[in-house]
């Protein structure tokens, strides 16, 4: 069935698309709404209340039973025997030849792990999860039509009686390992906390409240200048966690096996991930955005991907892209898109090598830390 939230009869609701299908792109004001998502004073005269985000079309799949913690951890990159309740983190599910299959948000109330995914996992995660179970005290259910999300970068406190997932990144995670060219002080990510809230369906009109509703467009906007990687976006049948620096937060290096470990070690102490996540801020003398996947390209050959785009209130056109490890990192890029070429100046995010601190490009636009 077409999922279509109710919040979309909200005045100026705009439907999004893609990975977003089902909520808004926007409610007539894409830039009012991100800086209202991130809370600024006078955003809008006489609202002091921050935004939130519909995330209702987000799939959710929980597991249950004793074996729950334990059983997931044999399963996944990251160790989550002994996980407190509350307690929130990221795990992957990965190919035998640790290329991405999952990338769950992971919360435990202390009798059931909530399992929040892109709206296009949650079915077959859960029945792959159902298939792994075997002589096992757990159960598995997508829960994805009675729940719903709602996201927001400051705390609700009308919403703390919640289950709440706050993503870690960009800290990282015990057993953890950060493969950006920035130390965690400086990071990007810092700017942008995350949080995502649990709410049965039918009450997320009463959830919102007097909270203002920002777009998923805002959402997106935040999240590509935090440098977080999205599952879907800067994913292909290929990736493999070393790529969008998922090993900061989903991975941990000396848990039990898993599937696709061997891939996880084998590249880590080589430190050559083939492909690299990197920053742009595009051009912005033309008035239109290059689409999410249009390539990248370099002395005119093209050296990888723009995965996501947005307009940034502040920083003007910005995008994520996936390109080749051995790309110059001081290469000046051209994002191509049918007739239209964008300049486009790089920020490194995972370094060309494991390990290699690389110091921001000079002529990048961003204020400092």
């Amino acid at each position: 069935m077409t999922y279509n939230s109710t919040l979309l009869r909200r005045p100026g609701a705009v439907a999004a698309g893609g990975l977003d299908a089902g909520v808004a792109a926007h409610y007539g004001d894409p830039f009012r709404e991100q800086r209202l998502l991130a809370g600024i004073p006078g955003a809008v005269q006489g609202q002091n209340l921050a935004a939130v985000v519909d995330l209702s079309h987000r799939g959710v799949v929980t597991v249950s039973g004793v074996d729950r913690l334990s059983w997931l951890t044999t399963l996944s990159s990251q160790q989550l025997t002994g996980l407190l309740p509350g307690t929130s983190t990221e795990l992957l599910l990965l190919s035998i030849h640790g290329r991405i299959e999952y990338d769950a948000r992971v919360l435990d109330d202390g009798g059931t792990t909530w399992l929040i995914v892109e709206a296009a996992e949650a079915a077959p995660l859960a029945a792959w999860l159902t298939g792994m179970k075997f002589m096992l005290r757990v159960d598995v259910a997508d829960v994805s039509a009675q729940w719903a999300v709602l996201g927001s970068v400051h705390s609700v406190p009308e919403l703390s009686d919640r289950l709440c997932w706050q993503d870690p990144w960009p800290h990282v995670s015990p057993g953890g390992f950060a493969y950006t060219a920035v130390p965690e002080e400086s990071h990007p990510g810092l700017d942008r906390s995350w949080f995502e809230y649990l709410i049965p369906l039918a009450e997320l009109e009463t959830a919102v409240g007097q909270r203002p509703l920002a777009g998923i467009w805002a959402a997106e906007a935040l999240r590509i200048a935090a440098w977080r990687p999205r599952l879907g976006a800067e994913t292909d049948e290929k990736t493999i966690p070393h790529e969008l620096d998922l090993l900061r937060t989903a991975v941990h290096l000396s848990k039990g096996c898993y599937k696709g470990q061997e891939t996880v070690a084998r590249v880590h102490n080589l430190g050559h991930p083939p492909r690299r996540l990197v920053f742009l801020q595009l051009d912005g003398s033309q008035h239109t955005l290059p689409a999410a996947g249009s390539p990248v390209q370099a002395d005119d050959r093209q050296v990888g991907t723009v995965t996501s785009v947005a307009q940034h209130f502040e920083m003007g056109p910005i995008a994520l892209a996936v390109i080749k490890r051995n790309v110059d990192p001081a290469a000046q890029l051209t994002v191509c898109d049918a007739d239209e070429k964008y300049v486009a100046l790089q920020e490194i995010i995972v370094a060309p090598d494991a390990g290699q601190v690389v110091g921001r490009q000079s002529g990048f636009l961003r204020a400092p830390r």
